[in-house]
């Protein structure tokens, strides 16, 4: 059984002729098959040339060549009038147009999966919770202020040099975050809400705002701001 084989970046003879088909210029669904057969078979003989094994798949794909061009060779003197001729190519160019196809979704695909990573999720939760009239925000704060005031800081740190240049593997979890957050209140009792956020990667900004949400709904810190643009302060719950 023949196993996957890949040649100077094919994954198959179906992506190798496809290729030499557009390194040509060829009209995919006019391919000059003498010229494209040609092609194919040196390829394969270079390889063998430089002792380098060709999957048995390859060598199936340039004998359906051969074979189209020795069909397309032949003159047809049986022609019926008003009757279609099939075209000896109509099959290989289905398939390479399907193939073409899937080459295409799948660099969709790709490029979503790549910015899926730029994606950080939570587990479902109930977002009254972060809007009960308890939650010690001052009423001239909103859970909406506090996010936009969190998205503008951050536009403004991705235009600046991080402040940490630091390499680590340590994770940044929540519970970490809320851990150095009480430890800093204690000795501050108040902070900026932007001071919170002396690292600029985005795995260390997310767990702090994370944090910070769930301190307030736990009651552990109280975010205040007294007049329209001012600073917004995060401080000890009286009572704490």
């Amino acid at each position: 059984m023949d196993m996957q084989f890949i040649i100077h970046d094919f994954e198959g003879p179906i992506d190798l002729l496809l290729h030499l088909i557009k390194e040509s210029k060829m009209d995919i669904m006019n391919i000059e098959i003498e010229s494209i057969t040609k092609q194919y078979v040196d390829f394969l003989h270079e390889q063998e040339r430089m002792n380098l094994e060709v999957s048995s798949e390859y060598l199936v794909l340039a004998a359906e060549l051969l074979e189209i061009k020795s069909k397309m060779l032949i003159p047809n003197n049986q022609i019926v009038e008003d009757e279609e001729v099939e075209d000896p190519r109509e099959e290989l160019v289905n398939r390479l147009l399907e193939y073409q196809a899937y080459k295409d979704i799948t660099k969709v695909l790709q490029e979503k999966e790549y910015l899926r990573k730029d994606i950080y999720t939570k587990s479902p939760e109930n977002i009254k919770n972060y809007m009960d009239n308890e939650m010690p925000i001052s009423s001239d704060v909103s859970l909406d202020d506090l996010i936009e005031a969190f998205q503008k800081y951050y536009q403004r740190k991705m235009k600046q040099k991080p402040l940490n240049t630091k390499v680590t593997v340590n994770e940044i979890s929540v519970s970490s975050r809320r851990h150095d957050i009480k430890r800093l209140l204690v000795n501050k009792k108040k902070v900026s809400f932007f001071e919170l956020f002396p690292v600029a990667s985005k795995e260390y900004i997310v767990a702090t705002f994370l944090a910070i949400l769930e301190m307030a709904r736990n009651r552990e810190l109280m975010i205040v701001q007294k007049n329209t643009f001012d600073d917004i302060i995060c401080e000890v719950c009286e009572g704490e």
